[in-house]
């Protein structure tokens, strides 16, 4: 799922206290001849809220099991992300099909600036302080993607001045 993203770096579940939160529970409805039946898909975030978080799907015929399957599904999918101060390092846009999202760091004591399922990503993630702008759809499983597109787009400094083989003072003075 996150193949595209160079420094992405997967996190093992076991011994991390994570908590987990639910986005959105939608019904869905497949038609057979018999009729239409109806399921339920709900889309978790989970995060230790120290710069690890994950996101999965759960789809099943009663609404809790579908809840348990996209928490296990959440916890498949864990990553790390560069936090810095409580903040994201820079301003980053993040893209999945027609929902964009925009995460702009902010100064300390601001607070969470984000809407619905931007929130939940982010809080989970143990950012503290943030400003962030959600366009396009709104349909929560994109926006979800979305803000994961950003969040794994987000490079530290340290890794920055890795990758250019230059010492962290260039970064910042360079």
């Amino acid at each position: 799922m996150y193949q595209d993203y160079k420094n992405v770096e997967f996190v093992k579940p076991s011994g991390l206290d994570l908590k987990d939160q639910l986005v959105g529970v939608q019904r869905v409805a497949k038609v057979t001849k018999g009729g239409r039946t109806f399921g339920f898909s709900a889309i978790v975030v989970v995060g230790d809220q120290n710069g690890v978080v994950g996101q999965g799907l759960g789809k099943s015929q009663e609404v809790a099991s579908a809840i348990a399957k996209g928490i296990e599904n959440a916890k498949k999918n864990l990553v790390r992300i560069p936090l810095n101060n409580g903040t994201v390092p820079h301003e980053q846009k993040g893209k999945y099909s027609g929902a964009r999202v925009l995460l702009m760091p902010a100064s300390e004591g601001t607070g969470v600036i984000a809407g619905g399922p931007v929130r939940a990503v982010v809080e989970l993630a143990g950012i503290k302080d943030l400003l962030s702008k959600s366009q396009g759809s709104s349909n929560p499983h994109n926006v979800v993607k979305a803000t994961f597109d950003a969040l794994l787009k987000m490079r530290s400094a340290e890794t920055v001045a890795r990758e250019r083989g230059i010492s962290l003072d260039k970064v910042f003075n360079g």
